[in-house]
């Protein structure tokens, strides 16, 4: 019998059914774990190595009560200080918090939304690998004295070369970029699979409000982490190689920093708390046994706060020296903020009063969420207030309200999800006793610590000073807050020891031991590689609560996508808006191809540290070599799914359609690609408009009719691209491979017309910041030009090998979406450096 007759006839036995599972989805052991791409087994990286950097980081802040306990006190020496206060919030923010939340979403937005992995593995791989070499280098610099002290915001000019000419400030820049990319590759992953792969009937108006939150944050992480990134790559060019981008003398401006960091850094404080609020949403309805209040309402609120988190980023940024207009309008929008947060926050209460709350550890951890964050929120819409925050801009006031949002809105969350999902990671029910205990002592410890340190604040104690005179009235509430950050640890130190016995003595959990309505306990616990057997249609918000047999039905695989003998790893791509199934996503299976990458990106990191540039260069053209490598293995590839063969009543495979993940995976990534394009050129306006010293060279030899020529050749070749799919819609292959072949002509030209202006222009990249900017401008546009023709080059290739045709036309409808955006940066940077100068008069 041929395979296509023996696929037809499904196993009916779950236990032999779940053992072929096992042989396709199973998990290797010893080194070849490396190669795992499982969003569970990623996910509990994720968590676990950010654990220990929370540790790290905790240790860190124990350091800086210390030493501050007693007046002119010294455990640490002025340059230790700055290092370990820097590395402290660094790690917190960069090693702790984002990668937290973003590995709790990967571990469980898949068992949410009934998808057996997330949309790219191997993505989520790269990440974590990326996420931990970031953070081993970082915390390198420790170790090796030479940690980055110019504050966790690296604020210039204190961190450039003229001020810090050693290569602490290098460590934090490349560091925490390389960290910044898995940040982002998770972002891209986590909309993509929410959009994608929900399961058959979850409309958006069904999704978890977990769901929701991840969402938001994850489009969050598209739009607002590129400016940092960008910022990061301006600096250590700056550092490395003079390009004078934040030197006044020269035409920049140190402010401009400022304004790309907290374009990242105010998105980030609601990147940090919306995962947390989700958590609150999906347990207090657990806890009181009823749905929540305003679902609408709040998925609402949700939405808003993303929106208008992009628009409170100068509030940070009120004693600089900005214009009365714009102060107002910021603190205007910083209190708005306030609106939708309080129509949670209503919500919860709400659903606290009409349900009958059983107070288990969790509830304890959401109490006390709403209680420290709250007070956070009281004491934002006072900074928001430009008078006050003139006055304590700079004093303990701020540190005590960022760690009341930020440990309020993420920690005392995130706890609460800890013990509410530990059965899902171990199998076993959480203590009560220990559970109690870390949770009081954390929750009067840290109000003892920051609630205090609001008193010292507003009697004048400046921020990241090292010490301090007797005498001030500073003496006792510093020996307070160091007692309580004391006994802050004493309770950490309980939670784990209570996690490390519960994996060992906790009592064996029955399936849904919570009675929760979300569908991540209707996996095994814990869940196996796949996650679902059989997946399940959804018709309700709270499906285990209308049908609570589902965890026993999905096991004994009597839903749908239960064939497994043709070896692919397979889950359902969904419509966005109403969840109906579309097609079936084939998912690559495990490659060491995500960590060599990781550790090619390592090297170059470590080679541009040691500035050994020749180096350096090997590293990425290793690393580029290895990505495209594996995006070969891809459609119709003999290691991806040659044979297009699917049950009877399914919908085809994803690389036979013209809507498959990689589309919206292309068209995500360009959406946080265009927005670090777009901080650079607003960066660019910036200068020319606010820099006191910009001049427009006389020497500038920019050929605007070049470039010009280098833009039409590029329309040219963007029209002819778009020629390529249109045919395949048509179900016509013809000249396919010509086709291709011209386009990659096309592309190959108008990149040495490009690169041509670039070479003409007789740039002074490190005599002015105005070269220095059209030099990264036309970088940008080359290393993107030069990415849509090789992909082009490789399209026709893999037509002539068969990968590519009528039949698997999926690839050149994503290839197409880079060439339209780069007619897009090209048509941009034209007329930003050669028309607009010309309009300004300063050509």
């Amino acid at each position: 019998m041929s395979k296509s007759d023996t696929s037809s006839v499904p196993c009916t036995d779950p236990d032999q059914l779940q053992d072929q599972f096992n042989d396709v989805w199973g998990n290797p052991r010893g080194w070849r774990a490396l190669t795992i791409v499982n969003h569970t087994t990623i996910g509990l990286r994720f968590l676990v190595t950010g654990a220990v950097f929370f540790l790290i980081g905790g240790l860190m802040a124990m350091l800086i009560r210390t030493q501050l306990a007693l007046p002119g006190y010294v455990l640490m020496e002025p340059e230790v200080y700055n290092q370990i206060f820097t590395m402290h919030g660094s790690v917190m923010m960069f090693l702790f918090a984002v990668p937290m939340m973003e590995g709790l979403a990967v571990y469980l937005i898949p068992k949410m939304i009934g998808a057996r992995d997330l949309i790219f593995p191997r993505l989520s791989s790269l990440g974590y690998f990326c996420y931990l070499f970031g953070g081993i280098i970082l915390l390198s610099s420790v170790f090796l004295g030479v940690a980055p002290k110019a504050g966790w915001f690296m604020y210039t000019p204190l961190s450039s070369s003229s001020h810090m000419p050693g290569v602490n400030s290098d460590f934090w820049l490349l560091g925490i970029t390389f960290v910044e990319i898995s940040a982002v590759s998770a972002g891209v992953e986590l909309v993509v699979s929410i959009l994608r792969t929900r399961t058959n009937g979850m409309a958006l108006h069904k999704m978890p409000l977990y769901a929701w939150y991840i969402l938001v944050m994850a489009l969050m992480i598209v739009f607002g982490f590129p400016p940092l990134i960008l910022g990061s790559i301006l600096l250590e060019l700056e550092r490395a190689a003079g390009l004078p981008f934040f030197d006044t003398a020269k035409g920049g401006d140190p402010v401009l920093w400022q304004h790309l960091f907290w374009l990242f850094g105010h998105p980030e404080v609601y990147i940090i708390f919306l995962p947390g609020a989700g958590i609150v949403s999906t347990l207090l309805p657990v806890f009181c046994q009823r749905p929540l209040v305003g679902y609408r309402w709040v998925v609402l609120g949700v939405l808003t706060t993303g929106f208008l988190s992009f628009g409170l980023w100068v509030h940070h940024m009120f004693t600089v020296g900005i214009p009365a207009l714009a102060l107002g309008f910021f603190s205007a929008a910083s209190m708005l903020v306030a609106i939708p947060t309080g129509v949670q926050i209503f919500a919860w209460i709400a659903t606290l009063w009409l349900g009958k709350p059983v107070y288990h550890v969790p509830m304890l951890w959401l109490v006390g969420f709403l209680i420290v964050f709250v007070c956070g929120g009281l004491t934002g819409v006072m900074v928001a207030l430009v008078p006050f925050d003139w006055q304590v801009h700079d004093t303990h006031f701020v540190v005590a309200h960022m760690h009341y949002v930020l440990v309020g809105g993420m920690f005392f969350p995130l706890m609460a999800g800890l013990y509410y999902w530990l059965p899902h990671f171990s199998g076993r029910m959480p203590s009560v006793r220990l559970g109690r205990w870390g949770f009081w002592l954390v929750f009067i410890g840290f109000n003892t610590t920051f609630l205090i340190m609001h008193w010292t604040g507003l009697m004048g104690m400046p921020r990241r000073v090292y010490t301090y005179d007797t005498g001030l009235g500073w003496d006792l509430p510093n020996l307070i807050s160091s007692i309580g950050s004391f006994i802050m640890a004493i309770g950490i130190g309980t939670i784990l020891l209570d996690i490390v016995l519960h994996f060992r003595f906790g009592q064996p959990a029955k399936t849904n031991p919570w009675n929760a309505d979300t569908l991540e306990w209707a996996t095994s616990l814990p869940p196996s590689p796949y996650n679902f057997v059989s997946l399940p249609d959804v018709t309700d918000r709270h499906p285990l609560w209308k049908d609570p047999d589902l965890p026993h039905s999905i096991a004994r695989a009597e839903h749908a996508l239960k064939t497994i003998d043709h070896g692919r790893r397979e889950t359902w791509g969904s419509d966005p808006l109403t969840g109906e199934v579309r097609e079936i996503i084939h998912l690559p299976g495990n490659s060491w191809l995500p960590f060599i990458a990781s550790v090619f990106l390592g090297v170059l990191c470590l080679s541009l540290l040691n500035k050994v540039y020749m180096l350096a260069l090997v590293a990425t053209v290793a690393t580029v070599i290895v990505l495209f490598r594996w995006s070969w293995e891809n459609g119709a590839h003999p290691a991806a799914a040659p044979d297009a063969h699917t049950q009877p009543d399914e919908p085809p495979l994803h690389s036979r359609t013209f809507d498959g993940p990689g589309l919206w995976g292309m068209g995500v990534t360009l959406l946080a690609d265009g927005t670090m394009y777009l901080s650079l050129l607003f960066g660019w306006f910036y200068l020319w408009t606010v820099s006191p010293e910009w001049v427009v060279p006389e020497h500038s030899n920019l050929n605007g009719w070049l470039m010009l020529a280098s833009a039409i050749l590029l329309t040219v070749g963007t029209l002819w691209m778009r020629v390529i799919p249109a045919k395949l819609r048509r179900g016509d292959s013809s000249g396919l491979l010509i086709n291709l072949a011209i386009v990659s002509v096309i592309g190959t030209v108008q990149f040495g017309l490009l690169l041509w202006v670039l070479l003409s222009a007789d740039l002074q990249i490190t005599a002015t910041a105005h070269d220095a900017v059209i030099f990264v401008i036309l970088a940008y546009s080359l290393i993107h030009c030069a990415l849509a023709t090789i992909c082009t080059i490789l399209q026709a290739m893999r037509v002539n090998l068969g990968y590519v045709g009528k039949l698997a036309p999926y690839e050149p409808v994503v290839v197409e979406q880079l060439w339209y955006y780069n007619l897009g940066v090209i048509w941009s940077a034209y007329a930003a450096i050669v028309l607009f100068p010309s309009a300004w008069g300063g050509a």
